[in-house]
């Protein structure tokens, strides 16, 4: 599954990256993703969800859709 499918309110782990390049994997780890880290969908913003805001690690953090779309998440139990 992929962060950007992920409903607001729901809790996740970052599985890994499907980023298609080396400079967004880059991107997305300086902000903070790791493989394991709890991520929180808190909203998913108008005109189709091409912006969207998480919890992460504690810190909010805005996103835009193929970002979210470049992390693959596991479902908490």
């Amino acid at each position: 599954m992929k962060l950007i499918e992920l409903p607001a309110g729901q809790t996740a782990y970052v599985a890994g990256f499907e980023a298609g390049t080396e400079e967004l994997e880059a991107k997305l780890r300086e902000v903070g993703f790791a493989e394991g880290d709890e991520v929180e969908m808190l909203t998913h913003g108008p005109f189709g969800a091409k912006t969207l805001a998480v919890r992460l690690n504690r810190s909010i953090i805005a996103l835009r859709g193929p970002e979210a779309a470049a992390i693959r998440i596991e479902l908490t139990p």
